[in-house]
């Protein structure tokens, strides 16, 4: 009987010690190892305008494009790097200057740029997004909205470097 107790005490330990442990992975940050870059999607680079200025907005305002930036291989957050964007909207179309503006990614690789509510244009609607700095490979990014009524959209890059 006490050989039974033995085994049943050290199967609620070893799961005891097993949960606490997983436990305290989910509150520790996730690092990917072996993580690929984002490839350039085809149609990403359509009307894009090189070096477009830094803004806090494009336009008035009124749908968020929000992402991460995160190094190849890692993942590790890239704070600093420059994501532009550019969309065909109720403002201005895709080819028009006033339609595109770059932010930089903050301490954990986060971006956020509000512009204007984003149309249907040859039938989709969707954003452009571009990394186009010297550090990293460059990476055009052509998401479509699920709907043509979203207010938000979310682009993530993994970037190699070059």
């Amino acid at each position: 009987m006490s050989e039974i107790a033995f085994e049943r005490r050290a199967l609620l330990l070893g799961g005891g010690a097993l949960a606490t442990a997983g436990v305290a992975g989910l509150a520790l940050p996730a690092h990917a190892s072996g993580l690929a870059a984002t490839p350039t999607m085809r149609g990403g680079a359509n009307n894009y305008i090189p070096g477009a200025q830094l803004v806090e907005r494009i336009g008035g305002g009124g749908f968020v494009i929000s992402g991460t930036v995160r190094r190849a291989g890692d993942g590790a957050p890239l704070a600093g790097q420059r994501i532009q964007m550019w969309a065909h909207t109720k403002e201005g179309s895709e080819s028009d200057p006033r339609s595109h503006g770059a932010t930089l990614t903050d301490a954990n690789g986060v971006f956020r740029l509000e512009m204007p509510q984003i149309i249907p244009a040859l039938g989709q609607a969707h954003a452009h997004l571009a990394y186009d700095s010297m550090e990293f490979e460059t990476v055009f990014l052509r998401p479509l909205l699920s709907s043509a009524r979203d207010n938000s959209l979310e682009a993530h890059f993994v970037l190699q470097r070059a």
